[in-house]
């Protein structure tokens, strides 16, 4: 597991988005923020997910969350502009953004890959990460320091046979990280960073691995750590890298 011991009041002040923030990892992301002082918008398609992960961090005592429905298949550039301007109202800037929101799709050869589900793996996990963070950049550039992370994966690494646009959209996910890290480098204030979290006990994992006993891969909570580290100001300086959660 990656080793870091997130102090107490880590993230206090910061105002961190999470896609994808209803379950799985987008979930665990949005409670740990919250836990460690941050106020978090919670960003996702199934407003009855949201809202059951709102009041947990609000039974909690955490700073009050915000909530967003948004599906990020469908959105448009008009809407990635009004979300901007909700939340430049709302919140003047932003601290954190956190690209975790994903699809699957299909585990087949690109021989057989349905073109319609390439698609829409592709607009999920690469365009709308893509669309939001351009529209968003201008709130994190007025933070004093701010940190977006995208969730990559091992297959967006070193490709495997079967894995199909899941891990084309997490080799474009690296790079795109890679060229955003280079752009925003000089400004001082922004680091972009990829997270791969390893084999972690999620619906998309069991999606993936139908035969695999899920007890044998850690939480979602067990592998906070390095979301921690990057989202707080423990991480600056570390900008252009794929870090490991496990």
């Amino acid at each position: 597991m990656f080793d870091y011991q997130a102090p107490e009041g880590l993230l206090n002040e910061r105002i961190i988005l999470v896609t994808g923030a209803g379950s799985g990892i987008g979930r665990a992301a949005a409670l740990s923020f919250a836990e460690h002082g941050a106020t978090v918008i919670l960003l996702g398609r199934t407003e009855e997910k949201l809202e059951a992960v709102y009041d947990e961090i609000e039974a909690a005592g955490y700073p009050q969350p915000a909530l967003i429905p948004f599906n990020l298949e469908t959105a448009t550039e008009q809407d990635y502009d009004n979300l901007a301007a909700t939340l430049e109202q709302e919140f003047g800037h932003l601290d954190g953004i956190l690209n975790n929101a994903s699809l699957l799709g299909l585990r087949t050869p690109i021989e057989d890959y349905d073109p319609t589900v390439w698609q829409q793996v592709m607009q999920v996990n690469v365009n709308s990460a893509f669309m939001l963070t351009q529209s968003l950049l201008s709130l994190t550039e007025t933070s004093a320091d701010a940190s977006i992370v995208f969730t990559s994966s091992s297959v967006g690494r070193k490709g495997k046979a079967y894995w199909g646009a899941y891990a084309v959209s997490k080799f474009a996910t690296e790079g795109m990280a890679q060229v955003l890290a280079d752009e925003l480098e000089h400004l001082g204030n922004i680091r972009v960073n990829c997270i791969n979290p390893g084999a972690t006990r999620t619906n998309m994992r069991a999606a993936a691995y139908p035969g695999e006993n899920p007890s044998s891969n850690p939480a979602a909570e067990d592998i906070m750590p390095v979301y921690l580290y990057l989202m707080g100001a423990d991480s600056k300086g570390t900008n252009g890298q794929s870090l490991n959660a496990q």
